[in-house]
């Protein structure tokens, strides 16, 4: 049986996988290092009742400590951050690549807050410079390429580019409504 694999080539791992953010990181670390230090403290209980049963001296049972775990991971981010396998620029870089041909700007700005990071001033000109096109793009793959006369239809398209973090004003001049 080969020997549980270091915080530290876990999280190498998962940066292999794709780019991540700190936070993101930080909480999939989190899990995995609480889950190792429970089933530890799990374990180490478990020798101490074996212990007792034997007569032996029964030592404290082993708790794990949150704000150990926490230190042990943020320590980790930061030297991971300092070699250079976890960059945030990378992250947004990446995550706008992968989304901006489906989704609209509020849609991307939206993803990058909850990783807690924003798009810097050029990147935001960009997008917004080519937000109609990305719509257009997203409409007719999905649509076809003629807007339909029908309210409930052309309701249904607006919902669609909308939902997709298209701003309203730039759906209606799409959909000419």
């Amino acid at each position: 049986m080969r020997a549980p694999l270091s915080l530290k080539a876990r999280a190498i791992g998962l940066l292999a996988q794709r780019e991540h953010s700190r936070t993101e990181l930080r909480r999939k670390l989190l899990r995995i290092e609480q889950q190792r230090a429970r089933q530890s403290a799990a374990a180490m209980t478990d020798e101490a009742i074996d212990a007792a049963d034997d007569g032996d001296a029964t030592p404290d049972a082993a708790e794990y400590d949150d704000e150990a775990v926490e230190t042990t991971v943020d320590t980790l981010l930061d030297a991971l951050a300092a070699q250079g396998y976890l960059d945030e620029t990378r992250f947004v870089e990446s995550r706008l690549h992968l989304r901006a041909g489906r989704f609209g700007t509020q849609r991307i700005q939206q993803e990058l807050a909850q990783h807690g990071l924003k798009l810097d001033a050029e990147q935001q000109a960009t997008l917004r410079d080519t937000e109609l096109e990305r719509a257009r793009q997203v409409w007719v793959k999905r649509f076809g390429a003629e807007p339909s006369v029908e309210p409930t239809e052309r309701a249904r398209q607006t919902r669609f580019l909308l939902a997709r973090g298209f701003a309203p004003d730039l759906v209606r001049r799409l959909l000419r409504l």
